[in-house]
């Protein structure tokens, strides 16, 4: 068994796509999904799982989530260690509880195109900076993420890809229920 997380985009946002987390950890675990846990209302789950194919993980929990809620809902899935990866890399990594919360972790569905990073690292924005790396742009709001230019739909948008977008502190406690 691998132990794995999902991330679900866009749900529970502005009372659109709702998904009880109750129901949600009830409806994957019936997809042979095990120990499955939920962390707060936006869509992160830790489980387990004999298959070892992170891609054909996201189709089953989005085919489950469409046919029983109606709705398509984007899900990037990760092992533990591809997350432990990800937050280790931070290069915004700070030990300050309050420029902690400036950081922001934009997890891509896939690697995106050269060009396309190339053409979004030259753009400036004034109370942003980011990195993008192979699967993870690294984002740090100054004046937080809701004031934030470069939000997700923004980066979907300029790279191409589905995005879904985590703060310090729900990476660091996704990394914490996985133990």
């Amino acid at each position: 068994m691998n132990t794995y997380i999902a991330f679900l985009r866009g749900i529970n946002v502005s009372g659109k796509h709702k998904i009880q987390m109750a129901e949600l950890k009830e409806l994957l675990s019936k997809q042979k999904l095990e120990d499955v846990k939920t962390y707060i209302q936006s869509g992160n789950v830790v489980f387990e799982s004999g298959l070892e194919n992170s891609k054909e993980l996201e189709n089953l929990i989005s085919k489950a989530i469409l046919s029983h809620f109606n709705f398509n809902v984007p899900v990037i899935v990760m092992t533990i260690s591809k997350l432990k990866e990800i937050v280790d890399q931070n290069p915004f990594k700070t030990d300050d509880e309050n420029l902690q919360k400036q950081n922001y972790f934009v997890l891509l569905n896939e690697i995106p195109n050269v060009e396309a990073v190339d053409k979004l690292s030259k753009e400036t924005f004034k109370t942003e900076d980011f990195l993008v790396t192979n699967d993870c742009m690294y984002l740090k709001c100054t004046a937080g993420y809701g004031k934030a230019k470069l939000n997700n739909n923004l980066v979907e948008r300029k790279l191409k890809v589905k995005a879904t977008t985590r703060n310090y502190r729900t990476m660091n406690k996704l990394l914490e229920l996985s133990n």
